[in-house]
């Protein structure tokens, strides 16, 4: 398959909340493929559709340390969230060259569709929880400094502005 181009911020497009996945096709599974070429090419953890473009609940995540172990997710959904919290910094192919440290559950157990279109449950701990959490923010069209102050927020922006 291929990489593909990332949306630039701030395209309306990533503002947008995903439409939901009704079943799992071939076709489905071709972009799932499209955005892990993406994801490695980033490189990255982590990608939801909505970043290339594509407005379905589609999203894939590879924290291994190896590679190669990608979670292909269709309309994933938090069921819970610990309360003990993890700091990491965080950054985006749709608005490069800027990061910051978010807060974030250490652990979720997620709902999804997953490559053979049955429901499955899985819990997910440290940096797979936060690239989890990440790309579900994506698909409801939020962006990681959405998580920042107002200020901060701005800041980030106005930085990233300045480097394009």
């Amino acid at each position: 398959m291929t990489a593909r181009k990332c949306l630039a911020w701030p395209d309306k497009r990533l503002r947008m909340v995903a439409d939901p996945v009704a079943e799992i096709s071939d076709d489905i599974r071709a972009i799932w493929t499209d955005m892990i070429d993406t994801m490695e090419a980033m490189p990255g953890v982590g990608l939801a559709a909505v970043q290339i473009g594509v407005m379905q609940r589609l999203a894939v995540v590879d924290a291994s340390p190896e590679r190669g172990q990608a979670v292909r997710m269709a309309n994933p959904e938090i069921l819970h969230a610990s309360v003990q919290l993890r700091d990491h910094d965080e950054a985006s192919p749709n608005l490069p060259g800027v990061h910051a440290t978010i807060s974030r559950p250490r652990a979720v157990t997620v709902r999804f569709l997953n490559e053979q279109g049955a429901v499955e449950d899985r819990d997910f701990v440290g940096l797979w929880a936060t690239s989890v959490q990440h790309q579900v923010d994506h698909l409801n069209g939020k962006m990681y400094f959405d998580h920042l102050s107002r200020m901060k927020r701005d800041m980030l922006i106005k930085k990233a502005g300045k480097l394009r």
